[in-house]
């Protein structure tokens, strides 16, 4: 069965797009860790979706979960990881920066935009998440959930979220969390004016393989999407 849900997977990229090339100081290895590891293979359900959204771009390089006008070293176009290390050695000039929101940034948004319109049941922004809290994440050091859900307390109904939750507890256990540490990022936030959005972080804590995540996940949406009303 093909679900009735849009899929998004901002954060599975690794690649240093060229126009970022010169000024990036970041080895592989950092870019990975910034990103979300594992979300490629965990989220690679585009043939179980009706609509699936991804990109092969670094999180560290254009972050599509921030607004364009971030600017903070955290923001769209970074100067620090989320691990405090510096992406850039130089900083790249501002007409490179409208570059890389021009090539890479405003396309990913257009294209959730126009799926938007298209009847689906719910939409999904999905990520992986560091299992201890990152230095400039909502809570350093602190021990994660297996499952985060978030809907910024209003992206989607709060009946949708209950329900959603019992279905992922149904396959991860009860180590499910609704809006905490997370409470909805920018797309989740920007396009719930489109249709309904939650926001879904999986741990990348050793509890499951990433296959079985993947399984997991599937399993819980498409039950999820019997259970939910229409």
């Amino acid at each position: 069965m093909i679900l009735p849900l849009l899929i998004s997977a901002p954060h599975a990229g690794l690649r240093v797009p060229p126009e970022a090339e010169p000024y990036c100081s970041l080895t592989p290895e950092e870019i990975a860790r910034d990103g979300d590891e594992g979300a490629a293979e965990i989220y690679t359900i585009e043939n179980e979706v009706e609509c699936y959204v991804t990109t092969d771009v670094a999180r560290a390089i254009v972050d599509l979960n921030r607004a364009e006008d971030d600017r903070r070293k955290d923001g769209v176009v970074k100067t620090h990881t989320c691990w405090e290390v510096p992406v850039y050695e130089p900083f790249p000039s501002e007409a490179v920066v409208q570059t890389l929101l021009e090539k890479y940034y405003r396309p990913y948004h257009q294209r959730l935009t126009r799926l938007g319109g298209r009847g689906l049941q719910l939409a999904v922004d999905c990520h992986t998440m560091a299992a201890k809290g990152p230095p400039v994440g909502p809570d350093p050091g602190v021990e994660r959930p297996w499952a985060c859900i978030s809907n910024a307390d209003g992206t989607c109904p709060q009946e949708w979220m209950d329900t959603l939750k019992e279905c992922l507890e149904e396959r991860f256990g009860p180590n499910v969390t609704i809006n905490h540490p997370f409470k909805g990022g920018y797309i989740t936030r920007t396009h719930a004016a489109e249709m309904p959005w939650v926001q879904l972080e999986l741990s990348r804590a050793p509890f499951a393989s990433n296959q079985q995540k993947r399984e997991h996940v599937l399993a819980a949406l498409g039950a999820w999407t019997l259970k939910a009303p229409r």
